[in-house]
């Protein structure tokens, strides 16, 4: 039995679930019980697909019967099945958190019946990125995932969530014109968009069109993926919109599009013609994405600073097109979206309970709530990869491949990995020192609420009203995800091994392209393109 005949369901799971929740608009607890029960079969269901590409390697299928490579293709790969698995436990705390959050303010600022079918649909277009195997259904994930975060960013309708939400949809927009562009060239050039099909056809173009194609899709994914120059729109956009919607858009929105780039880079044009311009742009994500954070007084948008600066690494990663580079690299995306969503689900939960995201305004936090206290300095400090948390881990592995590599480069970012790990326990150092350390009445401007007495939460206070006791949904979903961060760290051997192991395959390429079109397709190792005075 191919395995990978049942990955469909992990896009079609979602969207009945949307449908469903849909109908269920009218019955409140029902629909909520709908979202977390598909969410939760979807998660079993990739951990199963995980679990048998590992034994069994990659697998593909055909979908409507049209086989490749005419029709829609989806693979199931090491690296394509752990983002999947990544990205279901996180989508799954943030719709408890979520749904914890609706219960207690009485759904005011993210209604029911319009929040739980968007962020059904919102998962089924990351799954549905994660295992396209053509390029057209690739940007069709990234249409459903992007037009159900639309509609998230603007919850409440709020003046700053309507002004961030235009300047995220202009640049969505951008982005996507450009890689429909590309689609369209490269299926000129070519006569294909399967995946597959492209590692063999691409190295036949000639050197000038085959680096303009890859152009457009770098700069398109880099556009999705925040990577610097293309990153200026993140910090304004995220931090305006609820909690759980700024929290699962921080931890997996950009990583599709890092995920569109490892993909691409390793299949499409592999080889180390453009490793050089991805390494400054890593550089300089990592190095300026964290002097943006050290400027910033708000934790929120803090974190989308350094959101932006941790992109670099990945980048890093990949641009070495080693082994050990790119294992490190998948290793750190994994570790990432679960530590960034958890800091955001943190910051909610102070937001809630200190009337503020502002460190100007919060103080005290550590005594008045020690639980939170927790809550944020172990994803915090995995962050800043203190040792032994899988920061460290995952960095080292990035700085170990960039001292193997050798090259001037590498060398100089490794020393901007460096420091900008430093840094970055700098400005999270800062937010613990003002917002939990000191007194309530040493801050510049006080909120009261720090000072009040606690007031029980329950199901009917409303959004006017001070809520100082967090509800215990919200708590139990960020501890969850928090433990989850913990586990990557105990269990960071076998992932690792994982990791290692999709790389290879990756740069390797024979399992992905024999997998869709068959043990016999040729598997050139290395595309070299053909000069332009050379073609007949």
């Amino acid at each position: 039995m191919n395995i990978a005949s049942f990955a469909p369901l992990a896009v079609v799971l979602p969207i009945l679930g949307a449908a469903l929740a849909f109908l269920l608009i009218r019955h409140t607890r029902a629909q909520r019980t709908v979202s977390i029960a598909v969410l939760s079969l979807t998660l079993l269901l990739e951990c199963w697909l995980l679990a048998s590409v590992w034994e069994g390697g990659t697998a593909a299928v055909s979908i409507g019967g049209w086989l490749p490579p005419f029709g829609i293709v989806m693979v199931v790969d090491q690296f394509s099945s752990l983002m999947l698995v990544v990205s279901s436990v996180v989508s799954l705390a943030v719709l408890i958190y979520a749904s914890g959050q609706g219960m207690a303010d009485g759904d005011s600022d993210a209604p029911v019946s319009i929040f739980h079918p968007t962020y059904l649909i919102l998962v089924a277009g990351v799954s549905n990125a994660f295992l396209a195997g053509d390029l057209f259904n690739l940007y069709v994930g990234f249409e459903i995932l992007l037009t159900a975060s639309y509609v998230l960013m603007t919850l409440g309708g709020t003046g700053p969530r309507i002004r961030a939400g235009v300047t995220y949809v202009v640049v969505s927009v951008v982005s996507s014109v450009l890689f429909l562009l590309a689609i369209a060239m490269i299926y000129g050039a070519t006569g294909t968009i399967n995946m597959a099909d492209l590692a063999i056809k691409l190295a036949g173009l000639d050197e000038g069109t085959r680096n303009l194609l890859h152009v457009l899709l770098l700069v398109a994914f880099g556009i999705k993926a925040a990577v610097f120059p293309l990153s200026f729109w993140l910090p304004d956009s995220y931090p305006t919109a609820p909690a759980p919607v700024t929290a699962v858009f921080a931890g997996l929105l950009t990583k599709v599009g890092v995920y569109a780039i490892v993909r691409t880079e390793t299949l499409l044009f592999p080889g180390d013609s453009f490793n050089t311009p991805l390494m400054v742009a890593a550089l300089l994500t990592m190095v300026v994405g964290i002097l943006g954070a050290l400027a910033q007084s708000d934790i929120k948008r803090l974190l989308s600073f350094t959101l932006v600066s941790h992109i670099g690494y990945m980048v890093f990663g990949l641009a070495m097109s080693s082994v050990a580079g790119l294992g490190a690299a998948v290793f750190y995306v994994a570790h990432h979206i679960t530590i960034q969503t958890s800091l955001f689900l943190v910051t909610g939960l102070i937001e809630r309970r200190a009337g503020s995201s502002s460190v100007d305004r919060i103080a005290g936090l550590a005594k008045l709530s020690p639980l939170l206290a927790v809550l944020f300095f172990v994803p915090a400090m995995n962050l800043a990869g203190i040792p032994p948390f899988s920061g460290f881990l995952g960095k080292l592995g990035l700085l170990q491949a960039g001292v193997a590599l050798g090259t001037p480069l590498a060398y100089a970012l490794v020393a901007g990995g460096v420091l900008t790990s430093l840094l970055t326990l700098l400005a999270i150092a800062r937010v613990w020192n003002r917002a939990f350390w000191r007194k309530p009445e040493d801050a510049e401007h006080p909120d009261p609420v720090l000072l009040a007495a606690p007031v029980a939460a329950g199901p009917g206070d409303r959004a006017g009203q001070r809520v100082i006791l967090l509800p215990r949904t919200m708590v139990g979903s960020t501890l969850g995800l928090v433990l989850f961060g913990v586990a990557l760290t105990v269990f960071a051997g076998p992932l690792f091994g994982l990791a290692d192991q999709s790389a290879q395959e990756m740069l390797n390429r024979s399992s992905y392209i024999q997998a869709v079109l068959g043990d016999e397709a040729p598997v050139p190792a290395i595309a070299q393109p053909v000069p332009a005075e050379g073609k007949k």
